[in-house]
């Protein structure tokens, strides 16, 4: 099975929560990558790049995991592709700025980690998302960064995996 890791627009492919998490799926015996979208002009042509990267993988199970921005990228590829799952830290769902608004994916194993104090996505946004698609939603006491809830992101996400096994 792969693990498809789509970062937010300030980080990068190498970001701390992405190595924290990709660590966490090779100990478990699961196949990792890293989608770089620095050089993206724009949130549509990140998707562009997932998408055709997991085409190009498409003999192997996907995991998608998303944050902030890169959590609306790979919500959006999780309509178009049939995946064993799709975890998501503080997803920019439901922003004015996005041009797509409305969600479906094609898994319903979803899981979702976001901060009471963020201020960049509202928690309510992914409230809302989690509600209409029936997702398991943990809201933690950090902000955007979920950088004072590492442990429990890391523990988090060890049990989402091995529940794919």
């Amino acid at each position: 099975m792969l693990i498809i890791f789509s970062h937010g627009k300030e980080s990068g492919p190498n970001g701390a929560k992405i190595q924290l998490l990709a660590n966490i799926a090779q100990r478990l015996g699961f196949k990792t990558h890293s989608i770089d979208y620095r050089n993206c002009k724009n949130v549509s042509e990140r998707v562009e790049i997932l998408e055709a990267f997991m085409t190009e993988n498409a003999t192997q199970k996907q995991v998608l995991v998303g944050s902030s921005m890169g959590g609306y990228v790979a919500t959006l590829a999780a309509q178009n592709f049939d995946l064993e799952g799709l975890f998501l830290m503080c997803p920019a769902l439901y922003l004015p700025n996005y041009p797509i608004q409305t969600y479906q994916p094609i898994t319903t194993n979803i899981e979702i980690i976001h901060g009471w104090q963020d201020e960049v996505v509202p928690y309510q946004h992914s409230i809302q998302f989690g509600q209409k698609i029936n997702a398991k939603l943990h809201l933690v006491e950090d902000n955007h960064r979920l950088s004072l809830q590492r442990s429990f992101l890391g523990a988090t996400f060890r049990q989402f995996l091995e529940g794919l096994k």
